[in-house]
């Protein structure tokens, strides 16, 4: 389902570390196929090959005991390519334990696909309720926080949730499907040089309950969810302390998730997701055109700043959906993919979407010069996926019948609400804030009648996708880019 990858460039990088006067010395070597590893130790001198990026669990326990904590989670942490230090679920002992997971995972690539068509179906879900609205959410944020519900849940309940995401047991079983998910939610929340990712959840649950512990730390460890026993018999205060946590997780672009909450709640699922990256490409902020044309429909049109770059882009025209694809890299392991459907045609588009879609996509982009207009705006929605999830088929979760035995033995627990928020801004420099470069560039005058023109000046479908998870972060529709 990923699109367009970039090439991974071999690299020899010595890492030194101050401590205990220098008696550890690391030298790493990594491609794309092979990592090797020169490990001083004291007065030994160790040489790992891991050809198919993986450290073997009893190197790791002797590490552990010959090191500092520091210098175990250092080297995990640099041997990336070879491990990510992770939990893992033990079904036949219901509880959590550590182990080490390879980066590549099967299983995840296999979730990819059906993570996919999940997001297709629910933006479809969405453009019905609202089709003349913007749409944005981001689908792998909203599939975490529905595992993490599985994981907790019982009988038919956890069976409407699994059938929601278009999961089979049957393909795959439930701890394959928990530890695909954790180690999802491991990789997209594991540091980056350029790309801030940061996803999680929150339960909110009435303080009169009493939740099992052994479902505090499980989630917190699996799913990255954190739970607070929460007063409901003050909305106002509920709502406040709600906005403050989403905002403070969100580093401040979230604000104001939840205005208006009725009474009688008993727990509420927050989803949030934090994301800044810059264009690998970026826009020269002097070619902005202040004011241009976007048409909104037949009869209404805005004004809004207008990107214009001459540049690389891997693109297509797709004459059976009658659109046009276009992908835009970010610095590190993201990208952005533009799809700009003809006049009259942005429903037959939307009915297609799906991983086999990106999948003909990916095959079929090419990359050629491009004079390319994109609108800088920014896009925010906010959802209460409560109503949406039960149409869709997950009824129990919000019913009084609802069986949730995971999170405590008190009875009357159901999902009162399922909060989400996803906002954007797209600019010159992408989603980070900085002072963008005056890039030399040819004399567009001269050259761009022979390239072609794409302007997204009209109703466009948006995705950003994490290259190395293969996961959409962010789905939407841009109706009106001037309404934020």
């Amino acid at each position: 389902m990923s699109l367009v990858f970039r090439e991974e460039r071999d690299y020899l990088s010595p890492l030194f570390f101050a401590e205990h006067n220098f008696k550890y010395f690391l030298l790493l070597y990594k491609s794309r196929w092979v990592t090797f590893m020169f490990l001083w130790i004291r007065k030994y001198f160790i040489f790992l090959n891991s050809p198919n990026g993986y450290l073997t669990s009893c190197f790791v326990d002797h590490l552990h005991s010959r090191m500092s904590v520091f210098l175990y989670l250092f080297f995990l942490v640099f041997g990336l390519q070879a491990t990510i230090h992770c939990a893992q679920y033990n079904s036949s002992e219901g509880k959590v334990m550590t182990c080490h997971l390879p980066q590549q995972n099967a299983t995840l690539y296999k979730m990819s696909s059906t993570n996919a068509d999940f997001a297709f179906r629910l933006y479809r879900r969405f453009s019905v309720e609202n089709p003349d609205w913007n749409i944005f959410f981001s689908p792998v944020s909203i599939s975490a926080a529905l595992a993490m519900l599985s994981f907790v849940s019982g009988s038919s309940t956890q069976t409407q949730i699994l059938e929601v995401l278009g999961f089979n047991l049957t393909d795959t079983p439930m701890t394959e499907f928990h530890q695909g998910f954790q180690h999802l939610i491991c990789s997209l929340n594991f540091p980056k040089n350029e790309l801030e990712l940061q996803m999680g959840n929150a339960v909110f649950i009435g303080q009169q309950l009493k939740p099992l512990a052994k479902f505090l730390d499980n989630v917190k460890t699996l799913y990255e969810t954190e739970v607070f026993p929460t007063d409901f018999s003050n909305v106002s205060a509920v709502q406040q302390e709600i906005n403050s946590y989403v905002e403070k997780q969100s580093k401040g672009k979230i604000i104001g998730l939840i205005q208006d909450l009725r009474l009688n709640i008993i727990m509420i699922l927050v989803n949030y997701i934090h994301f800044k990256a810059q264009w690998a490409n970026p826009f020269r902020v002097s070619k902005t055109e202040a004011s241009s044309n976007f048409s909104v429909d037949k009869t209404t049109t805005v004004q809004v700043p207008m990107m214009h770059q001459l540049e690389e882009y891997y693109h297509f025209v797709d004459v059976e959906l009658n659109c046009t694809v276009l992908q835009m890299d970010y610095s590190e392991n993201a990208l952005a993919l533009f799809v700009l459907p003809k006049e009259g045609h942005v429903e037959w588009v939307e009915a297609a979407m799906s991983a086999k879609t990106l999948k003909k996509w990916n095959h079929l982009l090419q990359k050629g010069w491009v004079e390319l207009f994109v609108p800088k705006f920014s896009i925010s929605a906010t959802y209460d996926l409560g109503s949406t999830l039960q149409k869709m088929g997950m009824r129990d979760a919000f019913a009084e019948g609802a069986d949730f035995p995971g999170i405590t033995e008190d009875n009357g627990l159901k999902l009162s609400y399922a909060f989400h928020k996803a906002v954007l801004h797209i600019g010159e420099e992408g989603t980070k804030e900085g002072i963008v470069p005056e890039a030399v560039s040819l004399d567009q005058a001269e050259v761009a009648p022979l390239y072609p023109i794409i302007r997204f000046d009209r109703t466009f479908l948006l995705m950003i996708l994490e290259k190395r998870t293969r996961s959409i972060l962010f789905l939407g529709k841009v109706v009106n880019p001037a309404k934020e």
